[in-house]
Formats: structure tokens, sequence, C-alpha cells
């Protein structure tokens, strides 16, 4: 397996750091406190053609998971809120319509999305259930040609945009018989269009990090979409979703990878320009030495993450080395951040410069799509380990 980008992907990362160095960054601390996701921004990323970059070449993208991640992990670096608006609007937004929508649902609802014009969400998480998926309380019953749908979300990513025109909502549509004769929750995963009478996106939460980032609970009362919003195949909707987080990790992974990259790299300027006793801090060997660390996490985390990346463009299995990278780039996103923050001292603890946004965004990185537990889990089960 080759680690050579092609000119393309290489034009591509250039053009999106050139993009987070002198859009982003710059208005990443304003949005941060306004607590406002950007729509003049992401506008611009749709017009950069970022979110159509997994999809094929019909469709305005590079038809690579590789060049999607390079994006996420370029923007990543100044902003999560930014990167992660990107990440989930497709890996969990777009990819589902995409993998498994009708011809009639992917006419209607893609151009949109994938021209950045729109954002989805994927509603699976709710107070009981989350990696827990088969706790799922909300339901879906069929009532003629529609589904009533009865439930509550939790952490629902791009669901309340001002530009946000569907969710996909995981439900409980009937009971299953398993091979053992046990019978269990039978999930599907329907598009509920915002706007339906019923589905109401409640107030946002007041989150640690991820100010940018939009993120609501939801609510639906007698939701009632037509029968054809039925999102692949009745009863699918887990083996879907498990398909559709494996390869979000992977993505995810690249949002790590860039923010451990940024801490980095404002440790590395700060402590080139930051004098002290004479002489710059970064002339100290401490100092040095803990960058230098913050080198080696960023370029392990680079690393890990373009294995899986390429495994998905390769048509290779890819589950394990998906919960690696999330584990391992996660873990060095947050320690970096840590150490970034440590480098810059007080001004580390300021929060319109880019460290103490990382150091609160961080920590988020160890529990989203897939807890650090969860992850372990996936490696020791793939090990042949019961756990």
């Amino acid at each position: 397996m080759t680690w050579d980008l092609t000119p393309e992907q290489l034009e591509l990362q250039r053009r999106v750091r050139e993009f987070a160095d002198t859009v982003v960054a710059p208005a990443a601390y304003d949005y941060d406190t306004q607590r406002r996701l950007p729509v003049e921004i992401i506008a611009q990323m749709g017009d950069m053609g970022l979110f159509a970059l997994p999809f094929p070449e019909e469709n305005g993208g590079h038809n690579s998971y590789v060049s999607f991640c390079l994006a996420i992990e370029a923007l990543a670096r100044v902003d999560q809120s930014i990167a992660v608006t990107l990440e989930a609007g497709i890996g969990l937004g777009v990819m589902p319509i995409f993998k498994y929508g009708t011809k009639e649902q992917k006419k209607r609802w893609l151009p949109d999305l994938i021209a950045g014009r729109a954002l989805a969400g994927f509603g699976l998480t709710e107070a009981n259930a989350g990696s827990d998926a088969g706790a799922t309380e909300t339901t879906a019953v069929l009532d003629g040609d529609e589904w009533v749908i009865n439930g509550s979300k939790q952490f629902i990513t791009n669901s309340g945009t001002p530009i946000t025109s569907v969710v996909i909502i995981t439900a409980v549509t009937g009971e299953v018989t398993r091979k053992d004769g046990s019978t269990g929750p039978e999930l599907s995963t329907i598009i509920v269009p915002n706007g339906t009478p019923g589905f109401t996106v409640e107030e946002s939460y007041d989150k640690v990090g991820w100010h940018t980032s939009d993120t609501h609970p939801l609510t639906l009362k007698d939701v009632r979409v037509p029968k054809e919003n039925l999102l692949g195949e009745r009863g699918r909707g887990y083996a879907n979703f498990l398909q559709a987080l494996d390869e979000g990790r992977v993505a995810f992974a690249a949002l790590c990878a860039g923010a451990a990259q940024g801490c980095y790299e404002e440790a590395l300027r700060y402590a080139k320009e930051r004098v002290v006793f004479g002489r710059p801090i970064g002339d100290n060997q401490y100092v040095a030495f803990k960058i230098a660390a913050m080198r080696a996490r960023a370029h392990s985390a680079h690393l890990t993450m373009m294995d899986s990346a390429h495994r998905i463009d390769a048509g290779l299995p890819f589950k394990a080395e998906a919960s690696m990278a999330k584990m391992v780039t996660s873990d060095a996103a947050m320690v970096n951040a840590r150490e970034a923050t440590q480098v810059w001292g007080g001004y580390g603890f300021l929060n319109q410069n880019a460290v103490a946004r990382h150091y609160r965004d961080s920590k988020i990185l160890e529990i989203g799509e897939g807890t650090t537990e969860v992850q372990l889990m996936v490696i020791a089960r793939d090990l042949g380990l019961t756990a």
C-alpha cells in the first residue's frame, strides 16, 4: 500500500489548508463566542466541492475517502466545529442516503446535500441508547401509507441549522426473531424532513466545546411521513448504521489527527516567538522535548488515520483499523491540546487563542463516534477475545 498522494489530492490539501488559515481561523473566535454555525463559511466549502469529495466524479467528487479525510484534517487544525460539520454532514447525513436511498430519495435530497446548500443529521442517540442501539425506544408504526413516529433523540449534529433539510431517524418498526429463537427490536431508518408537523428541534445544548457546531435534542410526537421515506430495507437500520459508523470513525479520526497537528503547530510557533529571560522558550530543552513529542503524536495520528482511509478506498477490511485509528488519534489530540496549552501558559487559557478552544473541544473526541472503551471492545473482538 502506497502513502503517496495524487497531484489532485496534494492540490486539495493545499487549497483547504489555505482556506482554513485565511477564512476559517480568523473568524473562529467570533463564531465560537456567538455559538453560531457560520452558514456563509459552509457555503464556501460547498462551492469548493468539499461536501462531494468521497462521491463519484459524476457527483462532483474525487471518489476518494482519502481526499475527504484530508479536507477534514486540514480544517480541524484551526477549528474542530467546522471540521465536524463537514464530517458529520457527509458521513452521517449524505452517505446513508447515497448508499441506501431509492432513486427518488437520491434525486430529491442529494443535489443540495452534496453541493453544501443543505445539511442532514442522523438521529440515533437517545437517553438510553447510543452505543447500545438495541435499546432504542423511538417507534415508527405503519398506518396506511404513512409512518407514525414517536420518541426523542439526543446529541444530534447538524439537526437545527438554518440549512438543515432532513434528519435520518432510527426507530423500532417491529420485532425480529433471532436464530436462537429469542426476539428483539426491528430497527429501521426513516427520513424525516425538517418542518414536519410534530418534529421539534429543541434548544441547542450548552456544551463545553464545539460551540460553533450545531447540536440539538429532538422530539417526535405523532410525526407522519410517507412510507416511501423508509431508508433502505425495513429491519436493516442497525446493520446500515454500523457500516456508516465504521466509515465515520475514520473521518472522525481525520478530525482528531487535524486537531493534534493544529496544537503542535500552535505550540511550535509560540515557542519560537515567546521570549523569556532573553531567549525563546523553545530553546529550553524541556519545552523543546515537549513539542518534539507533540510532533510525533501528530505524525502517528496522521499515519494511523491514513491507513484506514486507504483501506476504504482499496475495498479492504477496515473495521478494527477504524477503531484503532479513532482511539489513537483522539488520544493524540487530547494530549497535544493539554501540552499546547501548557506551552502557551496563561495565554493558553484565553478563548481567543486556538489552543484554548482545542483544549475545550478535544475531550469530546474521546467520546463521540464511539467512546475509547467501545473502540477497545471492537479491537478485542477482532482478536477473537470476548469483551
